[in-house]
């Protein structure tokens, strides 16, 4: 039993040091390398700082385009899904009611032709992009509400879709925020 106790505090000891010190040092030099030194990066506007380019945030005015739902309030700190499966009571009370909304102020569309990432969580909670089929759905109503031409807003909304990475990894996107900051600096007029 003596002939295991040593190694095992030696593999223990190594592991500590990998697992404690050097990893979280990797991984700080990683987030250290990145745009914004690992604290995200923060977006302007007239020299305001108006969020951050990789944390979705809620928009509700008919105005804008909205962000796909988050349990978790938007909330970077609190990051997270619902949990909830796809039969759960609760969860199909929330899609439901993110149904009923998207219909009340778009009442050119039928709950059939609303992509489902405007109705559910992300698993995060905090995605910042939609599809740009998620963005173009709401295109009639901005253009109504702004007095822009459907084929302006959805120019606008070609302009800032975000394709694959090297054509092949993820799907294509459109960032919330840059699309809405587009539209107040008036980019679809």
């Amino acid at each position: 039993m003596h002939k295991y106790i040593l190694p095992s505090l030696k593999l223990t000891l190594v592991l500590i040091i990998i697992c404690s010190v050097l990893y979280p040092l990797l991984v700080a030099v990683v987030g250290w390398m990145t745009p914004g030194q690992g604290n995200g990066v923060t977006v302007e506007y007239n020299g305001k700082v108006v969020g951050y380019a990789n944390i979705g945030q809620r928009f509700t005015d008919d105005k804008y385009f909205w962000s796909r739902p988050s349990a978790a309030a938007y909330n970077a700190a609190g990051s997270g899904g619902s949990n909830k499966g796809p039969s759960n009571p609760d969860y199909l009370k929330d899609v439901q009611a993110h149904i009923d909304t998207f219909l009340a102020h778009n009442p050119a569309f039928r709950a059939a032709d609303i992509p489902a990432e405007l109705v559910t969580y992300s698993g995060s909670g905090l995605d910042p992009d939609l599809s740009p089929a998620g963005a173009r759905i709401q295109v009639k109503r901005i253009s109504v509400v702004r007095h822009l031409s459907e084929d302006k807003v959805n120019a606008l909304v070609d302009r800032y879709v975000q394709q694959p990475l090297w054509g092949i990894f993820g799907p294509a996107k459109v960032n919330v925020l840059q699309l809405n900051l587009a539209l107040d600096r008036g980019e679809a007029n």
